[in-house]
């Protein structure tokens, strides 16, 4: 049960709330009594199962703590991450052009593609092959059977919980065929997760059903942003039909401006500048890598080879898989390089 303090500070709505226990004890013969649980300051309530706000148990705590039920937050199986630091901006500001500018930044990194896919990979759970009717359409089911024309052995225990995540795909193919698993991608330079549908189906919804409730519309807020997006320059032996592969990019690599010459106009008129630039950008790229491998051979004991990594929990291996891609330009870039 909760009950609304309308402009009660954190020391009254205590006293209030041991008030109200107190009496209600005292009405009903022992050993019936109430108990005062905790309390929120500030706090959503969606409904009576679904709630969100900082939590006090006691006067003297000092730093709440944020706690959250029912609502995408606790889901394993969602982008509850964007959601959280939304909610807690709201919480710490009281300022909503805030939250937009987060929110709206958030979602330029997705579209971007500099967001982290351990933000965006789901887990569903599943649930063994006999416990779906035929022709179910369920991420978790679809994966098993593709690893299991591969090799029967992969199918996961019944309660194992599958990761997937969401890619680009022609137009008018189902959703179920944009499954992956986060392997597939890091691997394929050709798959890219699905922006769009992270965005209007996983994160914004959510936060609109909580923002809502306050007057404002999160939506909105997405059709601000400018679209922008830049296709890969990198090349793949064999093509499979995205447009990644059959266009380079469009953006200067030294200062980012739109050209159809590589390298703009104006950073041509400075060939030192240009040189210097691409030279540190690729001796970073493989410093980086070289850095993010002697983890790897650090956590995996082998010194003298590499070992493929295939744990989605580990930070590092998404992590050498952007830097991967980066390095997959220094051939074009040394390209550019040439005609200086």
């Amino acid at each position: 049960m909760f009950v609304l303090l309308k402009g009660a500070t954190k020391e009254q709505a205590f006293m209030i709330g041991n008030e109200i226990a107190e009496a209600v004890t005292a009405t009903n013969p022992k050993p019936v009594e109430l108990k005062f649980e905790k309390v929120y300051l500030p706090c959503v309530l969606q409904t009576k199962k679904r709630y969100v706000g900082y939590m006090y148990k006691s006067l003297d705590q000092k730093d709440p703590v944020f706690h959250a039920k029912g609502i995408e937050t606790v889901h394993r199986d969602g982008c509850p991450a964007i959601l959280e630091r939304s909610i807690k901006l709201l919480f710490e500001t009281r300022d909503i052009s805030q939250v937009k500018q987060f929110v709206q930044r958030q979602c330029g990194k997705v579209l971007e593609a500099k967001a982290s896919m351990q933000d965006l990979t789901f887990a569903k759970e599943y649930r063994g092959s006999s416990s779906y009717r035929p022709g179910t359409c369920i991420p978790a089911l679809e994966l098993t059977r593709r690893m299991m024309a591969y090799d029967r052995r992969l199918e996961p225990r019944a309660g194992e919980r599958v990761p997937y995540v969401i890619v680009y795909g022609r137009p008018g193919v189902p959703l179920i065929q944009l499954v992956r698993r986060p392997l597939e991608v890091l691997q394929d330079p050709s798959l890219r997760l699905n922006a769009t549908y992270y965005i209007t189906k996983q994160i914004l919804p959510p936060l609109q059903r909580i923002f809502q409730l306050i007057g404002v519309d999160v939506l909105s807020w997405y059709q601000e942003i400018p679209r922008v997006q830049k296709a890969s320059c990198s090349t793949v032996a064999e093509r499979k039909g995205t447009i990644s592969q059959y266009f380079t990019t469009l953006h200067c690599p030294v200062c980012d401006e739109l050209t159809q010459l590589g390298v703009c106009t104006s950073c041509r008129g400075e060939p030192q500048r240009v040189a210097i630039t691409l030279h540190q950008d690729m001796r970073l790229w493989e410093s980086q890598q070289d850095q993010l491998l002697q983890i790897c051979r650090n956590c995996s004991g082998s010194v003298e080879r590499q070992v493929l990594c295939v744990s989605l929990d580990c930070p590092v291996l998404y992590k050498l898989s952007r830097v991967n891609r980066q390095l997959s330009k220094v051939p074009y870039l040394r390209q550019l390089l040439e005609q200086f």
